[in-house]
């Protein structure tokens, strides 16, 4: 008689924190380095358990001075070691740009290739917690508009995992992003979405493959992060309606898979973006860009977009709420695109 092996299933930040595990003991030159990451473990758990088993040294907590950390960070990966670095909150960026667009995006470019710069810089994302306009942005297009480094944005433990290990071994800088919803810190609430089975061995996901998570035919739902999770539900919904409704997780931004998105397109015929980040001049826009430089006459209807209007983050919930994507939004941009098509 068979006995079914139970799935172990992780949190994401459970999975980040293994994967960066698994990579510091394969790899001695992979350490790691931030505000809080020693003793606690990360504010978000993402670096739990590491400095019990590799000590200070190489779980460094650092002062309050992003710009020091990060730009000490960028001289470590140009002398040979693979640091990880958290950024706290991704909203911080703003004291070390320097740091992050002038030394570690662009020193390989400089050099000729002669001096790569093998760092990941991990950063919290998502608003829904009235922690206001500087701790909740997402900021998603800001580093992916920038030349020189790759960009990631897990949706599930899963994709967590394999792309930090990736992220670790890759020679270019690697922009981190996870969303504060989706890391299974209980004071934060968890999309129940995010914490799936894991495998205990390493394994690493190619940065820039998109993933169809539901299959559909009448519309391309494409979103990234905490999105991944309303879209589903608005698929849901709207499957209640007739409406089949196909879900694609970018995964990553940079590269950003165009292929897996028009290839979805053209099979439905209309694409819905949904992106917790600012409206105007961002993931959205580029999505739709690429689809309607291929040509209109796979579109069926004209392409909507659910994303954060251009303002800054509430601290109300009651406004935050009213500005943030979600699945009814999502089903009201479908009906609206449906009206449009029909008049």
């Amino acid at each position: 008689m068979s006995t079914a092996v139970k799935e172990r299933k992780l949190t994401v930040a459970r999975a980040m924190a293994e994967a960066l595990a698994q990579e510091m003991r394969r790899d001695p030159r992979v350490f790691v380095m931030g505000e809080d990451i020693g003793q606690l473990g990360g504010v978000f758990g993402n670096t739990r358990g590491l400095h019990e088993e590799f000590g200070g040294a190489r779980v460094r907590d650092t002062p309050i001075s992003e710009t020091a950390f990060i730009g000490a960070a960028v001289g470590a990966a140009a002398d040979g070691m693979r640091p990880v670095v958290e950024l706290m909150f991704v909203d911080f960026f703003g004291v070390c740009m320097d740091a992050i667009y002038n030394l570690m995006a662009k020193n390989s470019y400089f050099s000729g290739g002669k001096v790569p710069v093998p760092m990941v810089l991990m950063a919290s994302t998502g608003a829904g917690y009235s922690d206001a306009g500087q701790h909740s942005q997402c900021l998603y297009a800001t580093f992916a508009h920038l030349p020189g480094m790759k960009v990631v944005v897990p949706s599930n433990a899963y994709d967590a995992k394999g792309l930090m290990c990736a992220a670790i071994r890759d020679d270019n800088p690697v922009i981190f992003l996870f969303h504060k919803a989706l890391q299974g810190m209980g004071w934060l609430g968890t999309e129940k979405g995010a914490t799936v089975a894991v495998p205990e061995e390493p394994y690493c996901l190619e940065i820039g493959k998109a993933k169809t998570v539901r299959a559909g035919s009448d519309v391309s739902i494409v979103s990234l992060g905490a999105g991944v999770h309303h879209a589903l539900r608005a698929a849901e919904q709207l499957a209640r309606d007739g409406v089949s409704a196909e879900v694609i997780d970018l995964r990553s931004l940079v590269p950003l898979d165009r292929a897996q998105v028009l290839a979805s397109v053209r099979k439905t015929g209309r694409l819905i973006v949904v992106d917790e980040d600012y409206h105007s001049f961002g993931v959205s826009g580029e999505i739709i860009a690429s689809v309607v430089e291929q040509g209109l006459g796979q579109l069926k209807a004209p392409p909507q977009r659910v994303a954060f209007p251009d303002i800054p983050i509430p601290f109300s919930p009651v406004m935050e709420q009213w500005a943030l994507p979600s699945a009814e939004k999502i089903v009201a941009a479908y009906h609206h695109m449906h009206e449009e098509h029909n008049r």
